[in-house]
């Protein structure tokens, strides 16, 4: 059996890069715990300081497959390259044609550029682009294929 596993993401603004990946991933805001009807009545029950409640923010999958994501805000910026990146298959990942995907990857560097990513650079398979290199608003490396 398998073990449930999440993805946290260490940054500056939480909610504005919550907000970049759930444009990029078609996540959405994970809903509070069972038993609370809003985020802030769980920070309440717990004794966590109103300072501190923009200290993270969380998105989930809303069909349920994919893993939670967590946004913690850390005191340091980003100094180096990844060593754990995500492959965002924006075009339906390799097995689909590449003229059907590719067009899809373009689209995707559009929409996620207009909204804060950066283009790192496009990389190529067999002379021709493969998937592009992009950073999110904090400079985190993803690519899309």
């Amino acid at each position: 059996m398998a073990t449930r596993w999440s993805v946290t993401i260490d940054c500056a603004q939480p909610a504005k890069l919550a907000a970049f990946w759930a444009l990029a991933l078609g996540y959405a805001e994970r809903l509070a715990p069972d038993g609370f009807g809003s985020w802030e009545e769980w920070f309440v029950r717990h004794g966590i300081p109103e300072d501190e409640w923009d200290e993270g923010a969380y998105l989930s999958d809303s069909d349920g497959v994919g893993p939670d994501i967590s946004f913690m805000r850390v005191p340091e910026r980003k100094v180096a390259k990844n060593r754990l990146h995500l492959d965002v298959q924006v075009g339906g990942g390799r097995e689909t044609p590449w003229e059907e995907r590719w067009p899809r990857v373009q689209a995707a560097v559009r929409r996620l550029t207009a909204a804060g990513a950066t283009v790192v650079g496009e990389e190529s398979l067999d002379g021709r682009p493969d998937h592009m290199v992009m950073a999110d608003p904090e400079g985190n490396e993803f690519c899309l294929l």
